[in-house]
């Protein structure tokens, strides 16, 4: 095979990334009159045509790719992608970037093309990989290769978390999805990313990466697309995948690929690092050698395809792409698209017969070699290039205006979603890509502008969509606030609103410092250690205030919190423990993470006090009990209400009331006693205040769920016992439970006098009003009954004959001569064989359980004992009380703990 010769000096400068080798590409051809390069990307070939614009002038410089052309009518220099570079076009000095991507399976064939046949006049210089070494030297003997050694050391570093990468990184996936996933969670944790995709047009990626030179944003997620020369201030490289889609499967990348991505961190002589994140395994050690020592395979196969096509007809032209490479280190092509194209308009009989001479088939294939940005929707862009030939086949030749207007102008939309968007500008690239074949348009200049203007604004949106997806402004200033000054400038507003440079970092709750979330997520410790920073005064100033603040300020919820209140809102700043005994609780600090000792010390000093105030204040009438100053049986009786918080079942009292000497009843009456039928009881216990701090306790030093178990609501008599409600805890506040009912232990002794006072004959007719004043229904307030032990009978009679006969049934119930005592849970009784038989019981006395008590306990002088009455009444001493105050009291608890 023989290859076109120039008299030309052929130069390869080959190395690995950051060698310099592109500025010294620029920097030579702007030494020579006239010069072309071609790059591999259009992002890449706007870079650079932006330096030479610098160096050179706008004049000068033309930028030729496939959907944009700028080339000004003294144009000397030619900034191209290599598909696009007009090699027919004498210069001075040619270049082509990226050489070793000859091998590539999808363009290797127009980079192979380039190195046989793309010559300077003067000058042609191969950039590229020392992979492509060997190949060079074979194929072009005559060419001076010249190596070049990395300007600064690359390192990996192996595996870190997404949210521990360094500021100015840049996290590479091989998917859009999964760089929009990688992209949001950088978002969260860091305050934003910019995004780098493939499928950006310039002036979206120009704005994406400004916004990360500029600092804006420390992180930059990417496609491998930054791999190609793209120049930016990296320092890490973060590899968030290791395999990719070649276009047919999913593979492994290989060493050189990893290279190329990687050596994007480090600029110039500052050293890099590379590694992996995400869920990535380590880089194979084999892949990391050779990545940090630039060892790498050789190329030894070159992607090869015809470039003498025959344009006789379509089949000679399909034959000619067809054909195989005569050398063994040429391999075919991949098929193109232009070549799946033109198979598939061949296949249309009319364009068969229009596509009959030479020049007819050189014009289908300029049609197929329209390329379609989207990827996606094969088949309708070959319906699009089938139109197109025959519109530019046919007389007048040229695409009809209004068609063209209407296929252009409906891209003219600026809402969506950034994949709508993404699409957007791919379809108006490919259209703009027509603008530029002149002769296919009236007026092709006008319908660039047009499409150049609508690819801007779709760039503009996309620009804007990625910013407000992708970055929070606020976090990620304030971020490099905190990571750059050691002092800044912050307060609390009245509302507890904490403020730093201008921005808002959490509330100030109580003594606890709520950071928002997004700030949270992003770098905790950073703004926990500007929290206590700016806080280190405020908080100062309020713990010096402290110990003055009222009793008011603070109140306990039934979790028992005690709360704070700060303005509109309480927080809660210590939680009540068990202590040692029922009366005395324990108070842990909660939130204490801004305090030091010392001012821990001050607050719960004046916990500990408010709750002393609180336990004296709802809790007087038991400490009366148990100082109160009287003598005997009632002294006894006083200080067993006091151990068991003011409630006890009358049952458990028996021996003690049956001793009580009747001068002793007024002064038990005097301390708010109330002996009633079924119980004894603090009457002030039962208020709501005092009823609810012993409820906190109660459950608190019983081990309970402080919170789970609802109390009645403030002036309630009754209430529906909750699903699997503790009758202990019920009981133990003065709320026994009947049934799938509560009822306060005085109205409990109300229901049972006011069946006695109204009984005749030891008969009581039930009085259906008794259900108002319990709150519950009649049916209720009859199972109550029953479960006091009052037996009924219902009795009918009829008045009338005939149809008008009515019958009415009343319910009598019988008033026993002394009250029962009240159902309690039942112990399973041993069977009879297992009991002991005939066991002779030490005196009461002489019992291990007792015998201390016995030894300390007087006997009681039963002298003055009356004899039993027969004639049995309500008791003198049950309450008859008109008020209905206060909430629950103590009940089963004596018999469940005997248990």
């Amino acid at each position: 095979m023989a290859y076109i010769k120039y008299m030309t000096q052929l130069y390869a400068m080959l190395g690995p990334t950051n060698t310099g080798k592109t500025y010294y590409a620029i920097e030579r051809m702007a030494s020579y009159k006239t010069g072309m390069i071609g790059f591999p990307l259009r992002l890449l070939a706007r870079e650079n045509y932006d330096r030479m614009v610098t160096l050179k002038g706008r004049s000068k410089v033309a930028l030729i790719t496939g959907e944009e052309k700028i080339i000004p009518p003294l144009a000397q220099y030619y900034i191209c992608t290599v598909e696009a570079m007009p090699v027919s076009l004498s210069v001075d000095f040619l270049c082509v970037d990226e050489i070793q991507l000859c091998a590539d399976s999808e363009r290797g064939h127009i980079f192979t093309d380039r190195l046989l046949r793309a010559r300077g006049e003067e000058e042609t210089l191969f950039l590229g990989s020392l992979t492509m070494r060997q190949m060079i030297q074979r194929l072009l003997p005559d060419c001076r290769i010249q190596t070049r050694e990395r300007f600064s050391a690359l390192t990996y570093n192996g595996y870190r978390k997404l949210t521990r990468l360094p500021p100015r990184s840049a996290i590479v996936a091989f998917n859009v999805n999964d760089v929009y996933r990688l992209a949001e969670m950088i978002r969260v944790q860091r305050g934003g990313a910019a995004i780098v995709l493939g499928a950006l047009s310039p002036r979206t990626r120009n704005a994406q990466v400004e916004m990360y030179q500029k600092g804006e944003v420390d992180y930059l997620v990417a496609t491998d697309a930054i791999g190609m020369g793209l120049n930016m201030d990296i320092d890490h490289v973060a590899l968030g995948a290791m395999r990719k889609f070649d276009g047919h499967k999913s593979r492994g990348l290989h060493a050189h690929e990893v290279a190329q991505i990687a050596g994007r961190a480090g600029r110039y002589r500052s050293p890099g690092t590379f590694g992996v994140t995400d869920h990535v395994d380590a880089i194979p050690p084999e892949i990391v050698n050779a990545v940090e020592n630039h060892q790498f395979d050789s190329v030894t196969q070159l992607r090869w395809r015809n470039p003498n096509l025959d344009f006789r007809s379509i089949d000679h032209l399909l034959h000619s792409l067809s054909e195989t490479p005569s050398k063994e280190y040429f391999t075919p092509a991949r098929q193109a698209d232009d070549h799946l194209a033109l198979q598939a308009l061949s296949r249309n009989p009319k364009i068969r017969s229009i596509a009959s001479s030479r020049d007819m088939v050189r014009l289908l294939w300029e049609v197929c070699a329209i390329p379609d940005f989207r990827k996606t929707l094969i088949d309708e862009h070959h319906r699009l290039l089938e139109q197109i030939y025959l519109f530019v086949s046919q007389p007048p030749y040229i695409l009809p205006e209004d068609w063209y207007s209407e296929q252009i102008k409906r891209l003219d939309r600026y809402d969506g979603d950034l994949d709508t968007l993404l699409n957007r500008i791919a379809y108006i690239r490919t259209w703009t890509y027509i603008t530029h074949i002149r002769e296919w348009l009236k007026d092709a200049e006008h319908w660039q502008a047009v499409s150049r203007l609508i690819e801007d604004k779709l760039s503009d949106a996309l620009h804007e969509r990625l910013t407000q997806r992708f970055v929070d402004k606020r976090t990620s200033s304030l971020l490099r606030g905190l990571a750059s000054r050691d002092k800044l400038l912050g307060g609390v507003k009245n509302d507890g609103t904490v403020i730093v440079e201008g921005h808002v970092i959490g509330r100030l709750q109580g003594w606890h410092f709520m950071a928002e979330e997004t700030l949270l997520n992003a770098d905790g410790d950073a703004v926990m250690r500007t929290a206590r920073a700016v806080l280190k005064e405020p908080l100062q100033d309020a713990i010096s205030v402290f110990p003055q603040q009222v009793s008011a300020a603070f109140s306990l919820d039934d979790a028992g919190h005690i709360l704070w209140r700060r303005g509109e809102d309480n927080f809660p700043i210590a939680q009540l423990v068990k202590g040692t005994n029922f009366y005395q609780p324990k108070i842990r600090l909660l939130h204490t993470e801004l305090l030091d000792e010392p001012q821990n010390k001050i607050v719960l000093a004046r916990l500990e006090a408010w709750l002393n105030e609180q336990s004296e204040k709802h809790f007087a009438p038991l400490v009366a009990l148990r100082d109160a100053e009287i003598k005997g049986t009632g002294k006894g009786l006083a200080f067993q209400l006091y151990e068991r918080t003011g409630l006890m079942l009358r049952s458990e009292l028996t021996e003690l009331l049956t001793g009580l000497e009747k001068e002793e009843r007024p002064a038990l009456n005097k301390l708010g006693i109330r002996l009633g039928a079924y119980y004894v009881y603090q009457k002030d216990i039962l208020k709501p205040a005092a009823l609810h701090l012993k409820a906190v306790l109660w459950r608190l030093f019983n081990n309970g769920d402080i919170s789970a178990t609802p109390l009645p609501k403030s002036g309630n008599v009754s209430m529906a016992a909750p699903e699997n409600a503790s009758t202990a805890f019920y009981s133990a506040m003065g709320f026994p439970a009947f049934g799938k009912t509560c009822v306060r232990v005085d109205m409990v002794e109300r229901l049972n006098s006011a069946v006695f006072d109204g009984a005749v004959e030891g008969k009581y007719k039930f009085d259906p009003a008794l259900a108002s004043t319990i709150g519950v229904s009649v049916e209720t307030v009859q199972s109550i009954l029953a479960e006091l032990g009052f037996r009924f009978d219902d009795v009918s009679e009829t008045t009338g004959e005939g149809e008008e006969a009515v019958t009415t049934t009343t319910r009598f119930y019988h008033v026993r001569k002394k009250p029962v005592r009240l159902p309690q849970e039942k112990k399973e009784a041993a069977p009879r064989t297992e009991r002991p038989q005939n066991v002779e019981r030490a005196p009461r006395s002489e019992r291990p359980q007792n015998a201390d008590r016995a030894a300390e306990k007087p006997a009681f002088d039963r002298s003055h004992k009356k004899k039993p009455r027969t004639d049995f009444k309500k008791p003198d001493e049950a309450p008859k009380s008109k008020a209905i105050t206060g909430y629950n009291a103590f009940a089963e608890l004596a018999a469940l703990k005997k248990k």
